[in-house]
């Protein structure tokens, strides 16, 4: 069984349909979780009430906000039908492949911004980085929900599939070539993104098409993995739009 907690998540679980095991929520919340209850209960979803020390206790980040759900995990999609359902959606999908990312705050934040800019999923690989995690399901503010996500073994032969169905695989590395406003970032496009530290791995930026970089005027020469993913994820759909009215 996983957590869900927080307001938010909890919320978009049960917009999005999601079959909860049961829900806990702490005493005197009616009022500020009237909407949670009332869509429970259209669901048909048991509710316990307990004390809010209670909540603390069985919280793992901390930050339930007087609410926790149970569900089964979070499923993962299979890379094939990710490519698939990409094209079904949008004549220039957006994949977003994630190289090493530790952090479940940084995850959860890409989710975030992923689910917001539309893109058809993300990626991510099975060993060396975090997975769908409560943490990260608080952080993507329900976005879990919405972002399909595969998890692969071979990070660089997914590249190579991804190539092959027609997307376009372009990586943030301050290396690149370009700086991420001067690339022409429009078509089927997979933006390739490193993990905490280390950025992509060697193998990685050989496998990409092309690499961007941000420009940096400050005394620090990286962001944070979340934020660079943010910035180049928007790039990506402002060039797109731009194209559609052109054309």
């Amino acid at each position: 069984m996983e957590q869900i907690e927080g307001r938010n998540p909890v919320r978009e679980a049960l917009k999005a349909g999601v079959k909860l095991d049961k829900l806990v929520v702490a005493k005197g919340s009616e009022r500020s979780l009237q909407e949670i209850l009332d869509l429970a209960a259209n669901a048909d979803i048991p509710i316990q009430w307990q004390d809010r020390q209670w909540l603390d206790r069985k919280s793992k980040t901390r930050a339930h906000q007087g609410v926790i759900a149970w569900r089964q995990p979070v499923g993962y999609i299979e890379l094939p039908d990710l490519i698939a359902r990409a094209f079904e959606g949008s004549k220039q999908p957006l994949l977003v492949v994630l190289d090493g990312i530790q952090d479940p705050h940084n995850l959860g934040s890409i989710l975030r911004t992923a689910e917001a800019v539309g893109a058809s999923g993300v990626v991510i690989p099975k060993r060396r980085a975090v997975g769908l995690t409560a943490t990260v399901a608080k952080v993507s503010a329900g976005a879990i929900e919405y972002v399909p996500v595969a998890q692969v073994t071979n990070l660089s032969q997914t590249i190579t599939t991804l190539q092959e169905a027609g997307f376009w695989v372009v990586g943030a590395d301050m290396e690149g070539e370009a700086l991420h406003y001067e690339a022409d970032l429009t078509g089927p496009m997979a933006l390739v993104v490193g993990g905490e530290g280390q950025g992509l791995a060697r193998l990685t930026k050989d496998r990409c098409d092309f690499l961007v970089r941000l420009p940096m005027y400050g005394q620090i020469n990286s962001l944070n993995a979340a934020v660079a993913a943010a910035v180049l994820m928007y790039e990506i759909t402002r060039q797109k739009a731009v194209q559609d009215k052109i054309l």
